[in-house]
């Protein structure tokens, strides 16, 4: 298990430092400036300020000095945002974030286990048809439309909750709905599909046959082997939390990183641009890693050492 855990975090460190290039010479593509929108500067203001940020070096010198303070977690100071260091502003940000994704993913996975279950348990019968109805529905819908319609409804309409800002755990409810929305549908159609099948098993069959109860071959032996499958997702149902967070995050006015990055994009803030795509880099990295160890907890049969050959 060591050696695999180390070969992942050489991949991890690998894939944060190809990343880190690739949005570091993008930006430089981007059109515009930091300073696109400061008409009232002179040029030797400009120069001056370009001297301050090392934007008048060449550019190979900006990116090995942007990469040796990337490696000690500096990724430079937001041209638009008061001055501040980045880490500083993703660190003071991250919390709401997390804590309105992880709610999201819990509540949507959580509900899209019971949900999927009860579907396969009651295949072919009305409980079924609903689950299956709700899971295209909640698919089909972008998770800022859904967004849009709980804050019309149950915020401004019902008023059942704030419809914006941020201040306690009632206001993360609209956002961690309208972010459990993609993780429930996606985690009820590939549990209902695959305990259809776990069901119909021969193992099953021969747990009925021994006079196991309807509960106890689901709880020991169906729902545990269908949720192999689920965990391979979460990586992928990780990385639609994350982008959807940004909008949410802008509709619902939560301070956190997803609408800090909308803001430093519309400013041309590329040390805080680069900043958080890493930051979201390395979360969806660590997610996968974490992925693939719950994947081999699950199933005894896979172990890390053989993932690693």
């Amino acid at each position: 298990m060591v050696k695999y855990l180390g070969k992942r975090i050489f991949y991890i460190i690998l894939t944060l430092f190809i990343v880190s290039t690739i949005t570091f010479f993008l930006m430089k593509f981007m059109p515009g400036t930091p300073l696109t929108n400061q008409a009232k500067l002179t040029p030797s203001q400009i120069h001056q300020i370009y001297k301050q940020y090392g934007l008048d070096k060449p550019v190979w010198q900006q990116y090995l000095v942007y990469l040796a303070g990337v490696v000690h977690g500096n990724f430079g100071v937001s041209f638009q945002f008061s001055n501040q260091a980045v880490s500083y502003l993703i660190g003071s940000r991250m919390g709401p974030s997390l804590i309105i994704g992880g709610q999201g993913m819990i509540v949507g996975v959580l509900l899209g286990l019971v949900l999927g279950s009860l579907g396969a348990v009651k295949a072919n019968t009305w409980i079924d048809t609903t689950s299956t109805i709700v899971s295209i529905l909640l698919v089909s819908i972008p998770s800022f439309v859904l967004a849009v319609l709980l804050q019309y409804y149950l915020g401004l309409k019902l008023r059942w909750f704030p419809i914006a800002d941020w201040g306690g755990f009632i206001y993360t409810v609209l956002p961690t709905m309208a972010l459990a929305a993609s993780p429930l549908a996606e985690t009820a159609r590939f549990m209902r599909t695959e305990m259809v099948d776990v069901l119909s098993s021969d193992y099953i069959e021969l747990a009925k046959a021994k006079g196991l109860g309807k509960v106890g071959i689901i709880y020991h032996h169906a729902l545990r082997n269908s949720l192999i499958p689920i965990i391979t997702i979460i990586g992928p149902l990780t990385v639609n939390i994350m982008t959807g967070s940004m909008v949410v995050e802008n509709i619902f006015s939560v301070p956190g990183i997803g609408e800090q990055f909308v803001k430093s994009v519309l400013t041309n803030d590329y040390p805080t641009i680069m900043g958080l795509t890493i930051v979201y880099c390395a979360m969806l990295c660590v997610v996968l890693l974490i992925t693939d160890i719950l994947y081999g907890l699950i199933d005894p049969r896979i172990r890390l050492s053989g993932q690693s050959n």
